[in-house]
């Protein structure tokens, strides 16, 4: 690390956030000809103009594009780093914190997450938000601070961290058929069954499974969420198939079973947007997260 003046980040840093010489100077109090000689020493280190003149303004290179969020990114956690961990008093904190998650995901960790919120830091509030689609743009645009399930498309900057694994299991009554064994593919796939989809689709993973096995299954009721499968699945003779570990308190008093065929596991991830990354409040925030969901 000798080798390299890490100075010149934060003066990039400036550079590519004010667009101009004069701007970054002001930013970092200095003069305009020593944030000319600094931008020149910044080109020779990067090898690559950084900023070439379009006009009058100056415009940023390729190059200084993709190091533009990486390099803010790095301040941001430099000055978490830097930043007194005791400045983050918990019991004066007042925020509300929005959540977008599935609502199986809030009935399973959303009780334990509420506790520990409340408990360390009273005048914190916490809404969830419904979770209809996957995309950054609520992130992005500051509409959630944390966005919770299956990683979907996210954008290059978004910063993830998975936390749980699952699999799918079969739910059915007590009482039911299938409960007296043995479970087949052949037997489950005879049933009728229950289907989980936000965007109302028949059909998925599970499917392609059993068709790999030359089998078929009956689709006969399809809901948005993994708590109105297995309520159905308390008041009928269909077979729910749900996440075992997203679903383990509210599988309470009904069977369940082990799929009879291969399906892939399932990784639950938080997602925020790297504004937020190096923000104390919001770090606590994401250990609560993880608590919650690790008991």
């Amino acid at each position: 690390m000798s080798a390299y003046d890490l100075n010149l980040l934060t003066s990039l840093h400036a550079l590519l956030s004010e667009g101009s010489v004069a701007g970054a100077a002001r930013r970092l109090h200095l003069s305009n000809s020593a944030m000319s000689r600094t931008l020149s020493r910044i080109r020779e280190t990067f090898d690559d103009p950084i900023l070439v003149r379009a006009g009058r303004s100056l415009v940023p290179t390729p190059r200084a594009i993709e190091l533009r969020d990486r390099v803010s990114f790095l301040m941001d956690e430099t000055q978490a780093i830097l930043r007194n961990s005791s400045a983050l008093d918990l019991s004066a904190l007042e925020r509300i914190f929005v959540i977008r998650a599935n609502e199986g995901f809030i009935v399973e960790f959303g009780g334990a997450l509420l506790r520990r919120l409340s408990g360390e830091a009273p005048r914190v509030g916490l809404r969830f938000a419904v979770k209809a689609e996957k995309d950054p743009r609520a992130l992005r645009e500051a509409q959630v601070d944390l966005d919770v399930g299956v990683l979907g498309e996210t954008g290059p900057e978004i910063r993830m961290q998975a936390l749980l694994r699952d699999r799918f299991v079969g739910v059915t009554a007590l009482g039911h058929p299938l409960a007296a064994g043995p479970i087949t593919a052949e037997r489950y796939a005879a049933q009728r069954h229950i289907s989980v989809s936000r965007r109302g689709l028949a059909h998925g993973p599970i499917d392609e499974a059993l068709r790999a096995k030359g089998l078929k299954r009956e689709v006969a009721a399809v809901v948005p969420s993994f708590p109105g499968a297995l309520a159905l699945a308390r008041q009928t003779d269909f077979v729910a198939n749900v996440p075992e570990r997203q679903t383990a308190a509210a599988r309470a008093g009904l069977f369940t079973f082990p799929l009879p065929l291969p399906t892939e596991e399932v990784v639950v991830s938080m997602m925020w947007h790297p504004r937020l990354d190096a923000d104390p409040a919001h770090r606590w925030l994401r250990s609560c997260v993880r608590s919650a969901c690790t008991g």
